[in-house]
């Protein structure tokens, strides 16, 4: 017989009591719930035996964060949900051939979904959540308050009945409702990441500090890499202090994983590109002269401003037919090194040594010498140097503090979308220098506060920069855009152009983030359709919606007979079978992104994911005929409806056909 498909994701305290029993067994027994069921329990009494005096007494001083509704936003970030996601097939753009994913909802809810699936897989995430600035658009996830609590904020329910508020700071729960919104959200988040991945999210001072304590308790202090500090530009308007940077707070999953396996992260120095346009230029101007060449790159780094990055390289600043290069020290670092006579190449007298020794052996100082790596003097009283090239130098460890215009981002954008459509857009190159140093060409990137999908914009550019096959997740809440349009004429302005960009299509950021990833795909492979490009610019769109099953006609966990013999349909009549394939997908663990293919088999709509990993049938009056069929095929999964079945001869020979054809492939029913 079939085993049934629960059709909700998993229980995260389950799952850890479960963990419990692994190492303490005697410390997990079973119990009895309210509803007469039978599950398992962690009795702490006897746990707290086991750990002995490792035990911190009730009420004792420690060291830890805390605020109203903590213990309820750990419980929600563990418990299941029955939600699915949708596919939405008339809004994707090349689906069968891409690997993105948009997913349309609210974050927690699409992590709990993913959970499974993607546990482990994602090498990096990157988030821009609400800065808590007072004017924030937050989720509010149904944390029990008074409605006198309630009258204090204003805003709209979402379909699924969640309130979305401004988080004004004349509330009350001012930071309390903000670390309940992140909190559960960051829990599920960690599970996410590769034993070398990490996480980066962006904030400013309003909550800065509350962030890097939940963060030290949910990733761990010693997972702690760094707080970037991005100097976007002097506002003129402020009282005080121009407050002009904000924060990407940056922790990995293990630092012991990165420690043991010697991970470096290493990026590409800024301003190289504009250093080799001008060094080019010079030589078409003066070919072979380097010394003109020398002369005019030293005016030209000159010329820069004081925040050019190509300022940084200034030393950089002599050529030859190699390139670029700088006479750098030959001298062993700290003393002790070698020392010999070296000859001068003109004079044939021997040369200054440096007073720490030679860098190099004898034999490798005369292989550079030879050739053409070493700078001499005009005569033997100086010290030689070693050329050190800008091209075999351009990556570095990432600086911690940095500047970049933050104009510059939203200037792009407008130049992409026609018009300004968003406020205060996160800049897709520092996103990109984020991937970059710390990404394989094959990783998964996600963000789920997505936003204007800046993220996809920058897997898109590094893909296109070192042809890699990065892949993204986004997910973004769709946000009215009347809920986000502001007071200034600056900010109804914005709005009013993203209304006209926007015309039939609905009024919410999504609509905006998905129209940036079609024109920024577009505009990198240079072409009006994206078809037929290597770079995988396409994505595929699902939205969270609730369960494909009937609540009155199925328990997905109930296992009385009556409930199992209802004649009734327990799949709501609206639901497709694309609807109901993918919701199989994210309860056996398959990627979002797997090949799917759609065909007629015996007369009947059957689905093969992945090759034929999982084949999957859900129409009705299925027969011996295609089980078999279906059977022979050898899937690694085979599902069906319930109801599928033609007869009660076809139900009885099914598990037989199986066992015949392919006696390791499971079976399963909705």
């Amino acid at each position: 017989m079939a085993d049934r498909l629960e059709m909700q994701t998993k229980d995260i305290t389950e799952i850890n009591i479960q963990k419990i029993a692994e190492i303490f067994p005697s410390c997990v027994t079973e119990t009895k719930t309210d509803g007469g069921k039978t599950r398992l329990a962690v009795d702490f009494e006897s746990l707290k035996r086991q750990l002995s005096d490792a035990v911190i007494p009730e009420g004792k001083e420690r060291y830890i964060i805390s605020w109203p509704g903590k213990s309820e936003a750990q419980r929600l970030a563990n418990s299941p949900t029955t939600l699915t996601l949708r596919p939405c097939l008339d809004e994707h753009s090349k689906f069968a051939d891409t690997r993105n994913i948009y997913i349309e909802g609210d974050n927690l809810d699409a992590l709990k979904l993913l959970r499974e699936t993607y546990l482990g897989k994602v090498k990096m995430i990157y988030i821009d959540p609400p800065y808590n600035t007072g004017n924030d658009f937050l989720y509010d996830d149904k944390f029990e308050s008074t409605e006198e609590e309630y009258s204090q904020i204003s805003g709209d329910y979402d379909d699924s009945g969640r309130r979305m508020v401004i988080n004004s700071g004349s509330n009350g729960k001012y930071h309390t409702d903000w670390l309940n919104m992140i909190y559960p959200r960051l829990i599920l988040a960690k599970d996410f990441l590769t034993d070398d991945g990490a996480i980066f999210i962006s904030i400013d001072d309003n909550e800065q500090a509350n962030l890097k304590r939940v963060c030290d308790e949910i990733f761990g202090e010693r997972n702690f890499v760094t707080t970037f500090t991005w100097a976007a530009g002097r506002k003129n308007d402020s009282k005080l202090v121009s407050v002009s940077h904000e924060y990407i707070l940056c922790y990995v999953r293990s630092m012991d994983y990165l420690k043991e396996n010697a991970v470096k992260w290493r990026e590409r120095k800024q301003g190289l590109d504009d250093i080799y346009a001008e060094y080019d230029a010079l030589r078409k101007k003066y070919g072979s002269d380097d010394a003109a060449v020398e002369k005019e790159l030293k005016r030209w780094y000159k010329s820069l401003g004081a925040n050019d990055p190509a300022k940084n390289h200034k030393h950089y600043n002599s050529v030859d037919k190699r390139g670029i290069y700088f006479a750098d020290n030959i001298s062993w670092p700290g003393g002790g090194g070698p020392k010999y006579e070296v000859l001068h190449p003109i004079t044939g007298k021997p040369v200054k040594i440096p007073s720490r020794g030679w860098l190099y052996s004898e034999k490798r100082l005369k292989e550079l010498i030879a050739d053409d790596r070493i700078v001499f003097g005009d005569d033997e009283k100086s010290v030689p140097c070693v050329k050190s090239y800008l091209k075999e130098h351009e990556l570095s460890a990432p600086y911690s503090v940095f500047y970049k215009d933050g104009r510059a981002a939203t200037k792009r954008l407008r130049d992409l979308m026609g018009k300004d459509v968003f406020q205060n857009p996160k800049d897709e190159e520092i996103i990109q220098s984020l991937i970059q140093f710390c990404t394989d060409k094959d990783s998964i990137i996600m963000d789920f506060f997505s936003g204007s999908a800046t993220t996809a914009h920058s897997v898109f550019l590094q893909n296109k920069a070192d042809g890699g096959n990065r892949t993204f997740i986004l997910v973004q809440i769709p946000e009215p855009l009347e809920n986000v349009k502001g007071t200034s004429e600056a900010s109804k302005t914005i709005y009013n152009n993203a209304i006209e960009l926007l015309g039939d299509r609905p009024h919410n950021i999504c609509e905006i983030g998905k129209e940036r990833i079609r024109r920024a795909g577009k505009q990198l492979t240079g072409q009006q359709t994206l078809d037929d490009n290597e770079l995988d610019v396409g994505f595929r769109v699902f939205k969270v919606d609730s369960s494909n099953m009937n609540d009155v006609f199925y328990d997905p966990t109930a296992t009385k007979k009556e409930i199992l013999d209802y004649a009734a349909e327990n799949i709501k009549s609206d639901r497709s079978g694309q609807d109901l394939l993918v919701q199989v997908m994210l309860e056996l663990g398959i990627e979002l992104s797997a090949d799917i293919q759609e065909e007629k088999v015996a007369g009947k709509t059957v689905f093969s994911v992945d090759g034929d990993y999982l084949i999957a049938c859900f129409d009705s009056d299925v027969d011996d005929g295609l089980v078999t069929e279906i059977a022979k095929r050898q899937p690694r999964y085979a599902v069906f409806r319930d109801s599928s079945m033609s007869s009660d001869s076809v139900a009885i020979n099914f598990g037989e056909i199986f066992k015949t054809f392919s006696p390791n492939t499971q079976t399963k029913v909705l």
